[in-house]
């Protein structure tokens, strides 16, 4: 089978010839910069600076000679613009502070504080206040929320809207192309198009924004979801109708070249709970998320991918319902969320994306039979008649040692060839 054929069959929850592998496909399914050159350097790719493609989280670039290395059977397309705002282009080396030497897009601009934190700035743009900071000795940016103070008798939901707006050429021919070059690869190409994510926390602070309006804060933003519900309803109803009309004229370009889009990385789960009672998400999120998966369903061969963190078995069956067909990280250390359970209950109805790993204990911090015994036992569970694509609960984060994952990998290749 070809990448692309096993994804799919897999996607339709049919027993392909082996586990497919995901890693870069989306920037929830990645590897810090700092792994990737490890990576490149123990199979003798280029030895050169990697490409930061996602500086928010600081996602290095997975090219195809390491996906062939990894084998990896799927390739990403994501937006043309960064989380910050500035495009992927004219790249240029930068030194971070644990002294790797990567490549950054030219907008990447940054200052250090009195404290020796980087600051980092929306569009490049130096003059507005940071909307990110990597604290002196961390590996990612956080947000820095910039939040007008809020008069509650004078809100109003277009300042949250400013946020969603028609695609604009330049991004549809980028995507077209993106696509384009991506399904030449032989690999399935998993898109992110953007948009189409209600409420989640990552986007609400707008860290792409000069100087966003409405409510930044996350924590009144989640306050708001329940003092203020028709404010949201405002906000999401007018997203949504964007969004749709963009997936529209997206798909006019891209057609069924895409076997997975990206379409919600709101969490909904904590290490221990929700953020919700699933009577609110369907009363919230999930009237628009249907609207958004039942227009993909009825127009396209995608499949929808839903990621939420967390411990979220109680809501699984409400993403069902509102028309995911993937769900990402699976959490298996959050509570609730035993595989055996998780595949029993859900397995025919929803394709598990993740779960393959630990990346809390076990990948980071355990010894490479650690995770060999861990992916085994997980790849057993998941795998069971289709329905699963390898990946680590979430993105393989900084300073994981380079043995666990090649062990990892290695384990996947053991049950591959089964």
């Amino acid at each position: 089978m070809t990448s692309k054929e096993r994804l799919e069959d897999t996607l339709a929850h049919k027993a392909p010839d082996r586990i497919p592998v995901d890693f870069g496909g989306t920037a929830v399914t990645g590897i810090h910069v700092s792994v990737v050159a490890a990576l490149r350097r123990h199979y003798g790719i280029d030895n050169g600076p990697v490409k930061v493609t996602e500086p928010y989280q600081m996602l290095g670039e997975i090219d195809n000679a390491l996906r062939d290395a990894m084998g990896i059977d799927t390739v990403g397309v994501t937006p043309r613009k960064t989380m910050f705002g500035f495009p992927n282009e004219h790249w240029r080396e930068f030194r971070l502070p644990w002294g790797q030497v990567v490549l950054v897009p030219q907008g990447f601009v940054t200052t250090s504080d009195a404290e020796g934190n980087l600051l980092i700035y929306p569009e490049g743009d130096s003059s507005v206040p940071p909307s990110g900071k990597m604290p002196r000795s961390g590996f990612f940016f956080d947000a820095i929320v910039r939040q007008d103070p809020i008069d509650e008798e004078r809100m109003d939901p277009r300042n949250n809207m400013e946020d969603f707006s028609p695609i604009n050429d330049a991004d549809l021919q980028y995507f077209k192309e993106s696509v384009d070059e991506a399904g030449k690869t032989g690999r399935a190409v998993v898109a992110t198009f953007g948009g189409t994510a209600f409420g989640d926390i990552a986007l609400v602070p707008a860290i792409n924004m000069k100087h966003p309006k409405g409510v930044r804060e996350i924590a009144d933003w989640y306050m708001l979801t329940a003092s203020n519900p028709d404010y949201v309803h405002a906000v999401f109803d007018h997203q949504c109708e964007t969004a749709l009309g963009n997936l529209k004229k997206i798909h006019a370009l891209v057609g069924n070249k895409v076997s997975a889009v990206f379409v919600c990385g709101t969490d909904f789960g904590t290490q221990t709970s929700q953020f919700c009672s699933p009577e609110t998400f369907r009363s919230l999120y999930g009237p628009y998320y249907k609207r958004i998966n039942n227009w993909i369903h009825q127009n396209t061969t995608w499949k929808s991918f839903k990621h939420s963190c967390g411990s979220v078995e109680v809501l699984i069956n409400d993403f069902i319902d509102a028309g995911f067909d993937i769900l990402n990280p699976v959490q298996i250390a959050a509570a609730g969320m035993d595989p055996g359970h998780l595949k029993e209950r859900y397995g025919d109805r929803i394709v598990f994306w993740g779960g393959g790993v630990d990346t809390q204990k076990t990948l980071p911090f355990g010894t490479p039979s650690q995770v060999q015994a861990e992916v085994s036992r997980l790849c057993e569970i998941f795998a069971k008649d289709g329905g699963f694509v390898f990946n680590t609960v979430h993105n393989i984060q900084a300073n994981t040692p380079v043995e666990n994952v090649l062990a990892m990998l290695e384990t996947v290749r053991a049950h591959r060839r089964e």
